[in-house]
């Protein structure tokens, strides 16, 4: 089947499904269909799409020109939306930063493959995805937005003819499920400066995230319980104490950093829908969660850490902090108490 003929027969076998299944976001139709959802936007499935022909970063250094927008960051069991401007964009080869005061983001531009502008039902994004034709990040136009800017953005690199997208399987990094050498990767650990020191650590040893807290001793990792996180966030609002938020994908990092105000349940997702920030987390997608302590030249910082069955890193909070800041004792304080052992202090 040429690449022509499938976009016409996934856009015949989406508009079945969504006949049939007409509440199902994009993402779920394209796992029935076992397509990717780059695949379903490239063949217009339910959408109008243009192929955008700049390098990923090239078009990220452009978005401060937009002026308010809507940024979305997920994986498979949480969705970070943060309102702002994209200010302070960094790019340094395949690695950029976003630094504004609301849209703080950390890029790693290897895994940006695929461009897009969408057109959804009226509503306008820009949506990247990486080989494997998963999203990365995507950017919604709001009220707020400079219109003209973003339509001269889109119109500037819009390619006339899409091109097919054929997914490529992503190579995962190989890493083990236990340190070969626990105490040497535990007296590292002691010797961290600064918690972004924290993933050169794991690939020192060649271990993954959940591999290194079984084995660095409950005073710096501990197993919680998994309403952990429900509870947490519950005593953070009630008493106003500003968190870190962060999810990440293979290809970024969102993180919000405030105070969260409305919590809701809905079925199995808990959530924060306030007027600039909201987080939609799976609940049930929890296999384990964490309370993690590193030390860093600013004293401790502690973190609860949601992962899934398959070891993927859900969600991260800490409590909100610059670095040269110590942490702020209320947040130790509430992490600590989620704790049945001590944690080192």
């Amino acid at each position: 089947m040429n690449a022509q003929i499938r976009m016409i027969d996934l856009r015949a076998r989406h508009d079945r499904l969504v006949a049939e299944q007409p509440r199902l976001r994009m993402r779920e139709r394209a796992a029935r269909l076992q397509a990717s959802e780059a695949e379903l936007v490239a063949a217009d499935c339910g959408v109008t799409s243009y192929e955008l022909d700049a390098p990923p970063r090239d078009i990220v250094r452009a978005l401060p020109a937009l002026g308010p927008v809507m940024a979305l960051s997920r994986n498979d069991w949480c969705v970070h939306e943060r309102h702002g401007c994209y200010e302070d964009v960094r790019v340094d080869g395949a690695v950029g930063l976003v630094l504004g005061p609301d849209i703080d983001l950390r890029l790693f531009f290897e895994h940006w493959v695929h461009a897009y502008a969408v057109i959804e039902n009226e509503r306008h994004s820009l949506q990247f995805f990486d080989a494997a034709g998963v999203a990365v990040h995507k950017v919604y136009r709001t009220e707020a937005t400079d219109m003209q800017a973003w339509d001269a953005l889109v119109a500037r690199h819009a390619l006339e003819d899409k091109r097919p997208v054929q997914p490529e399987p992503v190579v995962q990094a190989e890493e083990a499920d236990a340190p070969e050498d626990a105490a040497a990767l535990r007296a590292h650990w002691l010797g961290l400066q600064d918690t972004h020191e924290f993933f050169p650590m794991l690939r020192r040893f060649k271990v993954s995230r959940l591999g290194a807290l079984r084995a660095a001793g409950a005073d710096l990792a501990q197993p919680v319980e998994p309403e952990a996180v429900e509870r947490m966030l519950h005593a953070v609002a009630a008493g106003a104490l500003p968190i870190m938020c962060f999810v990440s994908n293979r290809g970024i990092v969102q993180i919000h950093t405030g105070v969260v105000h409305r919590l809701l349940r809905t079925g199995p997702w808990f959530n924060v829908l306030d007027e600039r920030f909201n987080l939609h987390l799976d609940t049930t997608a929890i296999a384990s969660c964490w309370v993690v302590n590193k030390p860093t030249s600013d004293g401790w910082v502690t973190s609860l850490e949601a992962y899934a069955a398959d070891g993927g890193l859900i969600v991260q909070f800490f409590g909100a902090r610059k670095p040269g800041q110590p942490e702020q004792p209320a947040w130790r304080r509430l992490l600590a108490d989620l704790c049945t052992q001590p944690l080192a202090a």
